[in-house]
């Protein structure tokens, strides 16, 4: 009950900050406010989120309790739906720390040619991860089955309802290698326009306090704001990976017996979509400002009528 009564309250928890997350984008890009380059990639990356904890939200209900209403089209599309939010997730995130890099680069860097074309290369960028996730995580949609028993020893039990079906050697390693290698080089990837970006923020730092250093600002430069909040970011999530990655490597054994135990292991992988927006909305100060222009806007209205 402890694990469940957790496990909901993080579902709900993130549900909400993402779809408030979600909701400050929409408003803003349909107020015809000037989007930044980061704004699609944070927009898109909530509503990843939004869907994936639904996603893993339903998978729990069967995993509590069975859904007799559950079929193999219904099991084929939860988890492989979930899948594929996972692998978008990852992806969504590596691309917002690129833009954000070619975003802070300086005009003589070799990829400030990218800056205006950046919503170009935006919609080819998420076009690539859709197709690409969705093509590595077909295998789920293939093996996944519904069972309404737990007798068969050659079955390995997801949910009370749904099941997989062991695959052979070759096409098992295959998925299994694409996905470590989509993981190593997207994570990567991470760590280099991260660790650029830091390096650009500190110069210039450093010349700004060479320059102003008897007119230094007490508060929080918008510089340290952005450090902090790629570092933290990028740090919370190489941490859940991780410890996604440790508690995965033991879930063969725990799935066909325990659900408590698979809970644990969906606390951890779903403990970024939950993090994840705080950090960006106690990041964003544009969006406090949006709100109560849009609150004072309203009661003006209302005075009026």
């Amino acid at each position: 009950m402890a694990v469940r009564n957790g496990f909901y309250s993080e579902v709900s928890i993130g549900i909400t900050a993402n779809t408030f997350l979600l909701l400050f984008h929409v408003l803003w890009f349909f107020l015809k406010h000037r989007p930044r380059p980061t704004d699609l990639a944070i927009g898109h990356l909530a509503l990843i989120h939004l869907v994936m904890l639904i996603t893993v939200g339903v998978i729990a209900t069967d995993i509590f309790e069975s859904q007799e209403l559950w079929d193999n089209i219904t099991c084929k599309a939860v988890i492989y739906l979930h899948q594929v939010m996972r692998g978008l997730s990852l992806g969504t995130t590596c691309l917002l720390s690129v833009l954000q890099a070619i975003t802070l680069s300086p005009r003589s860097s070799c990829v400030a040619k990218f800056k205006h074309t950046s919503s170009q290369h935006n919609m080819c960028g998420f076009l690539f991860l859709w197709v690409f996730n969705l093509s590595i995580s077909v295998h789920f949609f293939i093996s996944t089955v519904a069972t309404k028993n737990r007798t068969s020893n050659s079955l390995m039990f997801v949910t009370q309802s749904c099941s997989l079906w062991p695959q052979s050697y070759l096409p098992r390693y295959t998925f299994s290698m694409i996905a470590i290698f989509r993981d190593v080089s997207l994570i990567g990837l991470m760590a280099v326009s991260s660790g650029y970006m830091v390096t650009l923020l500190c110069r210039h730092k450093r010349q700004s306090q060479h320059l102003h250093s008897t007119n230094l600002s007490p508060g929080a430069s918008p510089e340290h704001r952005a450090t902090r909040t790629i570092l933290l970011l990028m740090s919370v999530f190489v941490f859940l990976y991780l410890m996604d990655c440790i508690v995965h490597s033991f879930s063969g054994m725990w799935w066909k017996n325990d659900p408590v135990h698979l809970c644990l292991q969906m606390l951890v992988g779903n403990g970024y979509a939950v993090i994840s927006p705080f950090v960006l909305i106690s990041s964003e100060k544009r969006i406090s400002k949006f709100f109560k222009s849009i609150w004072e806007e309203s009661k003006c209205l209302i005075v009026h009528q």
